[in-house]
């Protein structure tokens, strides 16, 4: 019981203990009814949120992420290394572009080719001989044998080849050969080239006259990037790269013996 006033006093009497945790009772809107959700099984549908650490991937996909982790922890020798080093964005364009010009024919264009020799021969007429034509060549035996001949004026080998070991020679016979040769992202892109779904390596013969100061810019970019640098690659290993948790633990240890962060980046600790 709260303590009752004096009598003669006009000063409110101090508050229960109990009766200051109770708050005046909110009015309530009529318009906004509160409907909360319950988000148990078989009621309301949660919000979308993003799952993506939660998706359990299919295998091939796990292998290939792994597989990328563990080239850039691994040290990597310097045949395999080379081929992280690809033509630069700028370059490949120019490439590529070129590369278009000389798409091989595909299925329906080499139908309708034959189509018109055929009705030609019928009607008694003697088909045009035209000029050999210009076009990529592709399949590792056939570059390899053009290479070898020193027929290729130009090679084009993809960096992400699986196994490696397929390509993994070629810059090594290209420079013994004298054949320029460079590395770019995608054996899909190459694919693309000749109507295929992956090409593991190019190789351009002969081109145009109107598209030759073209192929002699990629071939003094390839000469410059790859075959001049062939000797300074091949010394250097790739990998060793730390994660960020080893990379925060190598720091912390570091501080504690009080030296600096980059004795711990060289795995002293």
């Amino acid at each position: 019981m709260p303590p009752k006033a004096k009598a003669g006093s006009r000063k409110k009497p101090a508050p229960a203990p109990g009766a200051a945790g109770k708050a005046a009772k909110i009015t309530k809107n009529p318009l906004f009814e509160a409907k909360p959700k319950n988000f148990g099984i078989g009621q309301h549908i949660r919000p979308k949120t993003d799952l993506t650490r939660f998706v359990k991937w299919p295998e091939y996909i796990r292998l290939q992420r792994q597989k990328v982790i563990l080239s850039q922890r691994l040290k990597v020798p310097p045949a395999i290394a080379q081929f992280s080093h690809t033509l630069d964005k700028n370059t490949a364009t120019q490439l590529f572009k070129l590369l278009n010009k000389y798409r091989p024919e595909s299925k329906v264009e080499k139908k309708e080719r034959l189509e018109a020799l055929a009705k030609a021969t019928t009607e008694g007429k003697e088909a045009a001989k035209d000029k050999k034509p210009l076009f990529v060549k592709y399949g590792l035996n056939h570059c390899v044998a053009l290479i070898e001949a020193k027929k290729a004026s130009l090679v084009i080998i993809a960096h992400d080849v699986d196994p490696i070991e397929l390509v993994v020679f070629l810059p090594a016979l290209c420079r013994k050969m004298g054949v320029p040769y460079v590395i770019v992202k995608g054996k899909a892109r190459l694919g693309t080239v000749v109507h295929k779904k992956t090409a593991a390596i190019l190789t351009l013969q002969d081109v145009n006259s109107e598209d030759q100061r073209e192929l002699a810019t990629l071939v003094s970019a390839a000469k410059a990037n790859f075959t001049d640098k062939y000797e300074e690659q091949r010394r250097h290993w790739g990998g060793g790269l730390r994660g960020n948790k080893s990379t925060q633990m190598m720091r912390k240890r570091a501080k504690a013996a009080g030296l600096d962060s980059k004795a711990a980046a060289l795995g002293k600790l």
